[in-house]
């Protein structure tokens, strides 16, 4: 009896952990299909600025997402260019979590996708190490729309971090200012099956690309196959 007991116990396990890392898979791959879809639009993020993006994060489909005092947050993936300069291909994607923010500013709607730029190597190293107030450890702002628009303008040159919204079909630059931005290695773990932190993912490849990153990848690599910053 005990050891049918062990058994069932440990069957239950080995269930939990698949549905919990089939849970992340599915979050990385909708994060695909989001990047994917917004970098297709008229309207979307201008080249220029992708162009000298480090890091991309995306939070797909994040309901009646609240920032203020409803205390909700969102969750999805972050992804960057390889090597210690950013200068490489897209890697392996950490797992990321949006949280807090302005008691101002109320998101509500059927779902809400966030896209967030790290434009600058101390952003993105800030971000892969600790949990980063944007607006306070680091610089953010809306980011510009537009095939067209131009990353040379005052505020997108001096911001860390750009942010951008998808609601109702609407793509917009919004700013996330007060939130929090954080690794989630909890979900690093359910996804890889191990403990990896954000900055072993990134820096040190410690994880292999997993299928449900693939066509993220691909979709990044061919919209922005070189970094044009300058750092």
């Amino acid at each position: 009896m005990k050891k049918m007991l062990l058994s069932i116990g440990f069957a239950s396990l080995l269930a939990l952990s698949a549905f919990a890392q089939d849970k992340e898979a599915d979050r990385v791959d909708n994060a695909g299909k989001v990047m994917q879809e917004i970098l297709n639009a008229p309207d979307g993020i201008p080249q220029s600025v992708l162009d000298k993006a480090d890091c991309v994060v995306i939070l797909p489909s994040v309901l009646k997402f609240a920032i203020g005092f409803g205390g909700s947050y969102g969750r999805g993936v972050m992804t960057c260019r390889g090597g210690k300069t950013f200068h490489g291909k897209w890697g392996a994607p950490t797992m990321m979590a949006l949280e807090g923010g302005s008691a101002g500013l109320q998101l509500g709607g059927n779902a809400t996708d966030f896209i967030l730029l790290l434009m600058s190597p101390r952003s993105a190293t800030s971000i892969l190490s600790s949990k980063v107030k944007l607006g306070g450890d680091a610089t953010a702002a809306a980011g510009p729309v537009g095939r067209t628009a131009s990353a040379e303008t005052d505020v997108t040159m001096r911001a860390e971090i750009l942010s951008y919204s998808r609601a109702r079909g609407l793509f917009a630059g919004i700013s996330l200012a007060g939130s929090t931005l954080r690794s989630d290695n909890g979900a690093n773990k359910n996804l890889y099956g191990k403990d990896v932190s954000a900055k072993a993912i990134v820096f040190d490849k410690a994880v292999p690309v997993p299928d449900s990153a693939k066509d993220l990848l691909a979709t990044l690599q061919k919209a922005s196959p070189v970094n044009k910053s300058k750092n």
